[in-house]
């Protein structure tokens, strides 16, 4: 038996520093795991090249778990180690072979990188032992350490190749000797490992998931029975995107895109990033674009390390082209879609508008090629699609404004706003519906990016005024009259400032029309969705505009009523039909104009 110090090299301590700055105490069984791995691939690499002779017999990793010992064993038939290596590898902190064999054999399929992965076991453990024998024709070797500098090294007697390591739980991680505590670790963590992994002996692994196979030796329904293995319970995807490169970088991968029909129905933190099969993190949002946090899937790439940070996420240049490398993979898709099958592609738009327009929003490469394949649905009983060159053409004679700029008219709530609708439609024009929860940004921003357009809500003004091409209009009314009717709307409306036009429209336009300034509704709206720059605006009273309409010949009949206080009545009521058309009917002011009606009625 031999004793020494392990001996840590001087310009390794930041490294060993970083290693052990994790948040989570759990990360030892993937650690130790990984290298379990890479000890299992290094015995079938050497095989393949002749350098390990006979029969390899079953290559797997088996965790015990022994709750009276207080004890956790993680065995594997890998490379094992000799004397010589267990000195070189496990006294020399932070050497790594897993780095001396990659470059010996480029090929291979290894893990770590590191060489630091194995004294994660001390931050559970009081003791850790180390029964390892190696392939080469040599005996087996017993190691073992407190923890301290100290270690003691000495012959052993182990049967078969391979290495075991032995980790005597310490008090303060006593939760890991509970059995359903290893299962989710491993659950979380080891579910995709390349080798064969045993827990009470079930294997708790699919080695081969579908992304590192090829596209085409899989069927729909193995990308199917895959998501469900991901996300048991969930509905089928929409479809998916198969992620395969190696150059400029190594990436694999399959995201889905999942149904969402209800903005509650968000749920980010969805994609899972691996390393070499390895269960990394699934906070990917420097890998993948904000836009995409909506889809479910996989990611895998060797080029991210398996202690990764926001730091290095933010920094590394791969990382970068990654996401720009996926932002274009998912374009692509949807374009190759739309082309395809438009109509299949406009079914599916319900779900997959709001990470469209989300795109659109933040990443402007998206945005060029989501032009092409942006549809709006059309409010009227056709729910026609039109994608924004279509929408030009279709209104090129009609919705253009004074300033040569098409104007699309759009409904957030076609049930609420179906008078403005059919009104804004008897004048030839089309109206496409925004309704979602990002559609208020997506028209703010929209109007930025696409020079020639300017959208207007169907309830922003008269249907007259929707497009403002500076045409007087004509009433039949004296200035006389005119200036009596509008003494008569000046009402006083709680919380809303009310301001009054009398204009002369189509005698079949309603008497009274409420509409909500298009700018002063959206930073309303805006104020509404919350945040601080913004929360002054939702605390605005409504500002709206009712619109007389001179022509209807109601007002003839108000005119030369002598009542005054039946006018002023009649006047209140078709006012808060108007309010009421707009949603802004509510409470005692409701209340009124029901028992004003009745009496009205007697």
């Amino acid at each position: 038996m031999a004793k020494g110090q392990i001996r840590v090299e001087s310009e390794n301590i930041f490294p060993i520093i970083k290693k052990f700055l994790y948040s989570d105490h759990e990360i030892f069984l993937r650690e130790l795991i990984s290298n379990a791995v890479d000890a299992t691939q290094k015995v079938k690499t050497l095989a393949s090249k002749g350098e390990v002779k006979g029969e390899l017999g079953e290559l797997r990793i088996d965790i015990k778990l022994d709750k009276e010992n207080k004890t956790i064993t993680i065995a594997d038939r890998g490379i094992g180690m000799t004397a010589e290596e267990v000195d070189k590898y496990l006294n020399q902190v932070a050497f790594s072979s897993a780095e001396e064999f990659l470059e010996k054999y480029k090929d291979a399929n290894i893990i770590g990188h590191f060489g630091l992965g194995f004294y994660s076991g001390f931050m559970v453990s009081d003791r850790v032992d180390v029964i390892t024998k190696s392939y080469k024709d040599e005996p087996a070797t017993f190691w073992t350490c407190d923890g301290n500098p100290e270690f003691e090294i000495r012959e052993a007697e182990k049967a078969e190749r391979g290495t075991d390591i032995v980790l005597h739980i310490n008090a303060e991680s006593e939760e890991f000797l509970e059995e359903e505590r290893i299962k989710n670790i491993l659950n979380k963590f080891c579910r995709f490992l390349p080798v064969p992994i045993f827990f009470k002996d079930e294997q708790i692994n699919n080695p081969e998931p579908i992304w590192i196979k090829k596209p085409s030796e899989l069927t729909d329904e193995d990308y199917r029975k895959f998501y469900n293995e991901l996300y048991p319970y969930s509905e089928t995807p929409l479809f998916w995107i198969h992620l395969n490169v190696d150059y400029p970088f190594n990436l694999t991968g399959v995201l889905y895109f999942p149904k969402i029909k209800q903005s509650y129905e968000i749920q980010k933190d969805k994609i899972q990033l691996y390393s070499n099969q390895v269960f990394v993190t699934d906070e990917v949002k420097d890998i993948v674009p904000e836009f995409l946090m909506l889809l479910h899937g996989v990611i895998d790439s060797p080029d991210i390390p398996l202690n990764v940070s926001r730091s290095y996420l933010q920094g590394d240049p791969n990382v970068r082209k990654i996401n720009a490398y996926i932002t274009k993979k998912v374009a692509d898709k949807l374009e190759e879609i739309f082309k395809k099958d438009r109509t299949a592609f406009e079914e599916k738009w319900e779900n997959i508008g709001l990470f469209v327009k989300y795109g659109m929003m933040t990443e402007d490469k998206f945005l060029d090629k989501a032009d092409k394949f942006f549809v709006m649905q059309d409010a009227g009983d056709d729910k026609k699609y039109y994608t924004l060159e279509e929408y030009k053409s279709q209104t090129e004679a009609l919705q253009k404004n004074k300033d040569n700029k098409y104007i699309i008219l759009y409904t957030t709530d076609p049930v609420h706003q179906d008078a403005y609708i059919k009104a804004a439609q008897a004048k030839g024009y089309k109206i496409v519906r925004f309704e979602t929860i990002v559609d208020a940004a997506f028209i703010n921003h929209m109007e930025m990016k696409w020079n020639d357009v300017s959208f207007t809500r169907v309830d922003a003004d008269i249907t007259d005024n929707l497009i403002d091409k500076n045409d007087a209009a004509e009433s039949v009314l004296s200035q006389e009259e005119t200036d009596k009717l509008k003494e008569l709307f000046k009402l006083d409306i709680p919380e809303i400032t009310a301001n009054v036009e009398v204009k002369g429209l189509s005698p079949d336009t309603a008497p009274v029309v409420a509409t909500r300034p298009e700018m002063m509704r959206r930073m309303k709206d805006m104020g509404a969705a919350g945040g601080p720059m913004t929360a002054f605006y939702a605390n605005m009273p409504d500002e709206i505009t009712l619109t007389v309409n001179g022509n209807h010949p109601i007002f003839q009949h108000i005119l030369k009523n002598t009542d005054t206080t039946m006018q002023q009545n009649q006047v209140r009521n078709l006012a808060d039909l108007a309010l009421l058309s707009q949603g802004l009917l509510k409470g005692k002011s409701l209340t009124d104009f029901i028992s004003r009606s009745v009496e009205m009625m007697k």
